[in-house]
């Protein structure tokens, strides 16, 4: 039942709450891999009308909590096997059991697949299948979809009602949470158990940063000379941050299953909009959270920092991004004595366990992510630039800093990355340049022709 499912989904959420330079690898990608059965044919134009109108009655037996077993197994034997990705939003919200095994077996009969799950969720061994296969969805696929999902958060409304939106339904899907609407500069949570961003934290010079251990994990921001750290615990339990750096205003979203916190500069919208106030929507895209503005109910791409719905995507607006350094706090603050970090408590009076996630992300990635690229593994740490030429470039992080220890120098042409603290800070030509920690799955996925920097020596 979709009710059983939604109570389980936030009942966890509110648990958590000196050498020659050396080369890339060849910028061109290995091709992602795939050991999944092959891609079913699939038609194209607008659904055959009684395919449709059972798609409509399954939905509203769904939701009405019962299910239509006759009408699931006329979906299945329709032959359009675009209708999986229906099944699959479906699967997300059904319960262990019961529809969730009805759902699987119509999705096998429809698609001639068999969905081999072992210590993982059906839907997440469907999903995978489906974006491996790059299946097409169908004209009003969209629409469908929203009907199913605004019962579950109403306020995801003007997300699926921009019929412009650059956002491939087909990815979308829930992260276990509702969305974060509060009011800029709420302290108190979500009711329903949302990840709450945080608004203007309180920050304490680097003297009285002792309740920090020195072998924990900050995320360092500098702007305008002016130092930050932000603790890793504390990030993952509000993974959103707004803040004002250096005189300048900033967004920081940390994407805990991608492994990684950017920083992007929101005053740099156009002069008709307010510098966005960025929240965590409850979303994901290929395991990647979906952000947006509280104010224009844009979303942006947490990736990339691109309007992809709404008044900021009509205005083309793709937000300035900054280097984020991951360190431990012990040597971020060495290379930045003048640093600040977050209060204990936040500045909102709240008590942050040191492991919320509690080891969660060990074992792999836990929502769909679709084929990986091979040439790292999945939830290698590389740390992503964009180069002056537009070539992207992944940098694995253990590999750069046994190098950088080693006086050895890690360049790519102009590019050279330079330790900071204990992580990794990139120049070119002396300039910086916008970089990032993230696992290898999340960087190639959305730089798919990146290069890969391995040192000469290997």
């Amino acid at each position: 039942m979709i009710a059983l499912a939604l109570a389980v989904g936030l009942g966890l959420a509110l648990a958590l709450a000196g050498s020659a330079p050396s080369t890339p690898e060849a910028a061109q990608p290995a091709d992602p891999v795939s050991d999944g059965p092959p891609a079913p044919e699939a038609p194209s134009g607008p659904l055959d009308p009684d395919v449709d109108e059972a798609l409509d009655d399954l939905l509203a037996a769904f939701l009405a909590g019962g299910f239509d077993q006759q009408t699931l197994d006329a979906v299945a034997a329709s032959g359009d096997a675009r209708t999986a990705w229906f099944l699959a939003d479906l699967l997300r919200f059904a319960a262990p059991g019961g529809d969730g095994d009805a759902l699987t077996a119509a999705f096998e009969a429809l698609t001639g697949a068999e969905v081999a799950a072992p210590g993982r969720s059906s839907w997440g061994a469907v999903t995978d299948l489906l974006i491996g296969w790059d299946l097409p969805a169908w004209p009003g696929y969209r629409e469908l979809k929203a009907a199913l999902f605004l019962q579950v958060e109403p306020g995801w409304a003007p997300f699926f009602a921009d019929p412009d939106a650059d956002i491939d339904w087909r990815l979308v899907s829930w992260g276990g949470v509702p969305i974060d609407d509060r009011p800029e500069g709420a302290a108190e949570g979500c009711p329903r158990g949302c990840i709450p961003a945080l608004d203007d934290p309180a920050l304490i010079p680097a003297s009285e940063g002792d309740w920090y251990p020195d072998d924990r994990i900050v995320f360092g921001v500098v702007v305008a000379d002016e130092a930050v750290a932000f603790p890793k615990h504390q990030m993952e339990i509000h993974e959103m941050v707004n803040i004002t750096i250096g005189g300048r205003r900033l967004g920081i979203p940390y994407c805990t299953l991608c492994g990684s916190a950017q920083a992007y500069f929101t005053e740099s919208a156009p002069g008709q909009f307010d510098p966005p106030v960025l929240r965590t929507s409850g979303l994901l895209i290929r395991s990647n959270k979906m952000m947006y503005d509280l104010r224009t109910q844009s979303v942006l791409d947490t990736f990339t920092g691109r309007a992809v719905s709404g008044p900021l995507l009509d205005a083309g607006v793709t937000l300035e991004q900054t280097t984020v350094v991951t360190s431990t706090w012990g040597a971020w603050k060495q290379d930045h004595p003048e640093t600040r970090i977050v209060a204990s408590d936040g500045g909102i009076g709240r008590v942050y366990p040191l492991d919320p996630l509690q080891g969660r992300d060990d074992d792999g990635p836990i929502f769909p992510i679709g084929p990986v690229d091979p040439r790292l593994p999945v939830q290698e740490p590389v740390v992503g630039v964009i180069a002056p030429d537009g070539t992207p470039i992944a940098l694995p992080v253990a590999l750069a800093q046994a190098e950088l220890r080693a006086g050895r120098a890690v360049a790519v042409g102009d590019v050279e990355a330079h330790a900071d603290g204990d992580g990794l800070r990139v120049t070119a030509r002396g300039s910086q340049l916008p970089a990032h920690q993230a696992f290898w799955f999340a960087w190639s996925q959305f730089h798919p022709d990146t290069a890969v920097w391995t040192p000469l020596s290997e």
